[in-house]
């Protein structure tokens, strides 16, 4: 065992492992992170995968980033620069496109185009919407009590929670239910007729989930995509100067700065415990490192089933482990370009390449995709969410060429005869295929292809099944059932062991709050 003892070790140097070790080093406590890779960030990180050419490899874009992290740790100070995403095309089939713009007369025209009663629903939809992401916005804040407890902890926690539901009002409080229950395509089917308009709403709802548009709990994933586009810049969708990688980079100087170390190349094999209590971490190499605290930022299945001996656990929370769903189902192409494409809905450079744009030609376009994956397929003609990073940030390319991501849907990890070289270039053929469709020029400037699937995403960050939320944000997934019941407040039922990654409250995206309330849990437990 090595002489130094730390007050805390944080395995895993993801975006939420090292928000907690910033909040803990911020505290006085002497705090290591161990990431296994010779990068930090897990899924956010920028790789050089073609010389010249600078990747978002996993995740591409920041929106959920909490206000309170970026003013708590000062992370602009580290580098955090968040640029704005302002558009969004949809390509349709017919040659015409649906756009959204940050303008709203800009915006309100172009709705006006398609469906004059869309484009006023579309004014009361996104108030509403407003409004839903406000009541959500305080549980993403708290750490979620325990309905079956009877601590004063969880009472005042559940009465708190009572009274800001009571807060809302029978009519929004009505509204919150429906977009927790129903699928967000039926949800869009009561507010608006312009199909493209619905599909491509309905589309952030099936992001980084096993279900179709048409699935029950979809809307409740559209809401936690929507709370992106709300209250000031920095929680708008955007993209990380210098790529998603940089967002971690920041952290991480914030971590530093408090006096956080930090190291890299070091895979954490086993965490030791002594007497029900974890007093350290032991490394692949065989050095053991002595802790009072040790914090997995990993998903709940590492965290309770490879990282400990499971006999050590309640079997309850061993079989609630087996049953927590990961099923990823998301790919990622990133492809180095010669030359700017060009759609043929809006020929030639223009704003619309400065934003997202969306294939999601309608909502039966992306129930057929989910049809392919629900039978062990992945989707021939996929949902993608595409957007130009080099048009934002110029640095991310050699002059006058470009680097495109390119977020697919679907391709299962369950995959019928597993995923091979063949099945991913397949993968790859059938994404460059369908963005061929309305970009007919693309595949002659293509320098250089990364296709990441499902299997790839395990294999390189460790997270299970490839899911990039580290577990469905599934209803029976959520909130104090995150991951398992009784065991959704960051704490382990072996002493001094936590969990702050994304398979705990309030879930995925580049967002740090599971980091920052495992954080805090812990400094109040010390007091």
């Amino acid at each position: 065992m090595s002489a130094a003892r730390y007050d805390a070790i944080v395995i895993g140097g993801g975006h939420n492992g090292l928000v907690a070790a910033a909040y803990l080093a911020r505290a006085g406590r002497k705090t290591l992170v161990l990431e296994r890779r010779p990068v930090l960030g897990g899924a956010a990180v920028t790789e050089e995968v073609y010389p010249g050419f600078k990747f978002s490899v996993f995740s591409y874009v920041v929106s959920l980033l909490r206000p309170e992290i970026i003013r708590d740790l000062d992370l602009p100070r580290h580098g955090l620069q968040i640029l704005p995403l302002e558009s969004t095309i949809t390509p349709l089939d017919n040659g015409d496109y649906l756009a959204s713009w940050a303008d709203p007369d800009e915006n309100r025209r172009e709705l006006c185009r398609h469906s004059t009663r869309d484009a006023d629903a579309a004014v009361l939809f996104g108030r509403l919407m407003h409004h839903m992401a406000m009541a959500v916005k305080p549980i993403l804040g708290m750490v979620p009590p325990d309905p079956a407890s009877l601590s004063p902890s969880d009472l005042r926690g559940l009465l708190k929670l009572g009274g800001h539901f009571r807060s809302l009002g029978a009519e929004r409080f009505h509204a919150l239910h429906k977009l927790m229950t129903m699928s967000s395509a039926d949800y869009l089917d009561e507010w608006f007729e312009f199909g493209p308009l619905k599909a491509t709403k309905s589309a952030s709802g099936i992001i980084g989930t096993f279900l179709g548009p048409r699935s029950p709990g979809t809307a409740y994933v559209l809401l936690h995509h929507y709370m992106g586009e709300i209250d000031g810049a920095f929680r708008a969708w955007g993209f990380q100067k210098g790529g998603t990688g940089g967002i971690s980079d920041a952290i991480a100087g914030a971590a530093r700065s408090f006096g956080a170390e930090i190291r890299a190349d070091a895979p954490v094999e086993r965490v030791l415990v002594r007497g029900g209590r974890a007093t350290g971490i032991a490394l692949a190499g065989g050095e053991e490192i002595a802790g009072r605290i040790v914090v997995s930022g990993l998903d709940p299945r590492l965290t309770f089933t490879r990282l400990v001996d499971p006999r050590a656990l309640p079997s309850d929370l061993v079989e609630g482990v087996r049953r927590y769903k990961f099923r990823g189902s998301s790919g990622k192409v990133n492809l180095a370009l010669s030359g700017l494409p060009s759609f043929a809905c809006l020929p030639g450079n223009g704003p619309h390449l400065r934003g997202a744009i969306s294939i999601s030609p309608s909502v039966e376009y992306l129930e057929r995709a989910y049809d392919d994956a629900k039978y062990g397929e992945f989707s021939r003609h996929p949902y993608m969410d595409i957007v130009i990073p080099s048009m934002i940030d110029p640095g991310m390319a050699p002059p006058g060429k470009h680097v495109m991501s390119i977020f697919v849907q679907y391709a299962p990890y369950q995959l019928n005869g597993g995923w091979t070289d063949a099945k991913r270039e397949a993968f790859g053929d059938a994404v460059v295929d369908t963005l061929a469709r309305y970009a007919p020029g693309i595949k002659s400037l293509i320098l250089h292809r990364q296709v990441i699937t499902p299997a790839d995403i395990e294999r390189i960050t460790g997270l299970s099944e490839g899911n990039i939320f580290q577990g469905e944000l599934a209803l029976q997934q959520l909130f104090f059932l995150r991951p398992v019941p009784a065991w959704a407040k960051y704490r382990t039922p072996i002493h001094g062991y936590w969990q702050c990654g994304a398979g705990t409250h309030p879930g995925g995206g580049i967002m740090g709050a599971s980091g920052r309330l495992a954080a805090l849990e812990m400094l109040g437990d010390g007091r």
